[in-house]
């Protein structure tokens, strides 16, 4: 019966179990500033990428677009609630504070004609192929046979 308490106590303890709690509650912690916030979606169409993310509760204004090369960053911050003098919190799960993401595109853009738009907590941004990018067809020229 000690032998099966101690066994008990030992799993309750266990220091592998407890480092991977403090390293999954510190992952989540860090989401913003290690990537994970925005989450984004892209696909391309041809001539063009396009992104989605969604920033709930973070105002256009307060999000920087900026492209180089095949480069997206997106940078911004979500402000905190505030809360009035006699309300505290029963339960804080939401991220506030800055954020920066830089998103690897399938090809260069044309920055000047990036175009961004924000619609419900959505950012769509569409991101034309450079033009020296872009797929160019070429032509073969046939030669003449030399007679002999």
């Amino acid at each position: 019966m000690l032998w099966t308490n101690l066994e008990e106590f030992r799993k309750s303890t266990d220091p592998w179990e407890e480092l991977e709690r403090v390293r999954r509650a510190f992952s989540m912690a860090m989401a913003p500033s290690n990537g994970e916030f925005p989450a984004v979606n892209i696909w391309s169409s041809g001539d063009k990428a396009i992104v989605t993310t969604e920033v709930p509760g973070i105002e256009p204004e307060a999000i920087d677009i900026s492209v180089a090369g095949k480069t997206l960053t997106l940078k911004g911050t979500r402000q905190p609630e505030e809360l009035k003098e006699e309300e505290s919190y029963h339960r804080k799960e939401r991220w506030y504070g800055q954020f920066t993401k830089a998103i690897d595109l399938p090809f260069n853009v044309e920055a000047d004609k990036v175009k961004a738009r924000f619609s419900r907590g959505v950012l769509h941004i569409d991101l034309p192929r450079a033009e020296a990018e872009k797929p160019r067809r070429i032509e073969i020229k046939a030669e003449q046979e030399v007679k002999k």
